[in-house]
């Protein structure tokens, strides 16, 4: 019945649609202009239209490739079904998904990063800039955002400490807790000291875009091509704050091999430069123990009385990869705050 109401939402569209093909959450959609994507979406109405100004714009400019919603005949970017869900049809590539574990191509996505922050500030996105700060929201002050994390991590520890009988995962997170916690802090106090805040007011101001999820799951690779999707988080922000994501997340998979972080990181910077705000931005919130508070924080909120082996394993890899970054960072960005 489902399926029924996505054909439905089709025919809303002026195009002619040859075949369609299930994939989990959306439909892929050969037509007559192309491959595109039906997918499921919680844009507001009032995102929508903001997403497609700036997302043409980096169509027309040509250097990245990007999937711009498409309007229906009538002029909507967002088609509600009789079930009462909402979808949006999206222009769509061929290609698989970016293999981060291949490092060639984790470089390659690093550039294209960059290029996409050099688009994000042409001249016509930027003449959209009070817009842009008032329909797609700022994202949070980086330094509160991390002094948040450290009182939840505070917070956690009192519970545990509370609970009469302990499991293993919680026994191995108070027993690492004083360790973690005191490099949390002193990231948030170097941040303090910092040009980040500076960078933070700037970055609002200008309405500078951060696309606000690019990982691999988000990067198409075509051949020698690479197109960015899923934009439906992107607001106003710092926006190196989309390199310390990808890095972090891509270092993660190289146990923290300097010699590829330097790669991915001289990728970026051959197509757009970082200037020393930028850079000490990344380096500070790689330095934070993010894996180790998100773990903490997944496990605190979820039910307690069945503790999945995994939840004890994705700890003990938060532990080892914060000793494994300690000399990515202090060599590459020269931060000595362990």
């Amino acid at each position: 019945m489902r399926e029924e109401y996505e054909l439905e939402v089709l025919e809303r569209y002026d195009i002619e649609v040859k075949s369609t093909r299930r994939i989990r959450g959306a439909f892929f959609c050969d037509t007559n202009e192309g491959t595109m994507l039906l997918k499921e979406t919680r844009v507001s109405g009032q995102r929508a239209p903001l997403l497609y100004m700036v997302l043409s714009c980096l169509e027309a400019e040509g250097n990245v490739k990007v999937d711009t919603p498409v309007f229906t005949r009538d002029g909507e970017l967002l088609v509600s079904s009789r079930d009462g869900k909402t979808y949006m049809l999206k222009k769509w590539y061929h290609g698989r998904e970016c293999d981060v574990r291949q490092e060639p191509e984790a470089a390659r996505a690093a550039e294209r990063l960059a290029v996409l922050h050099a688009g994000l500030g042409n001249e016509s996105i930027s003449g959209m800039r009070e817009q842009l700060v008032a329909g797609l929201g700022a994202v949070r002050n980086p330094v509160e955002e991390l002094k948040r994390h450290n009182r939840e991590l505070k917070k956690i520890r009192g519970f545990i400490r509370g609970r009469v009988t302990k499991n293993e995962f919680e026994y191995l997170f108070l027993d690492s807790f004083d360790k973690m916690y005191r490099l949390a802090e002193l990231v948030v106090k170097q941040m303090e000291a910092s040009g980040c805040d500076r960078l933070y007011q700037t970055s609002v101001k200008d309405g500078r875009l951060v696309h606000g999820e690019y990982n691999y799951h988000n990067i198409l690779v075509q051949g020698g091509s690479m197109a960015v999707t899923n934009f439906e988080h992107m607001k106003v922000g710092i926006q190196v704050h989309d390199l310390y994501y990808f890095v972090r997340k891509a270092m993660e998979k190289y146990s923290w091999k300097q010699k590829t972080g330097l790669r991915l990181l001289e990728a970026y910077t051959e197509a757009r430069a970082l200037d020393t705000a930028e850079r000490e931005y990344v380096g500070l919130r790689l330095a934070y123990p993010e894996k180790y508070w998100k773990t903490a924080s997944s496990y605190y909120h979820s039910n307690k009385a069945w503790l999945p082996e995994k939840n004890v394993e994705k700890l003990k890899i938060a532990l080892r990869q914060n000793e494994e970054k300690k000399a990515f960072l202090e060599n590459i960005f020269s931060l000595g705050i362990w």
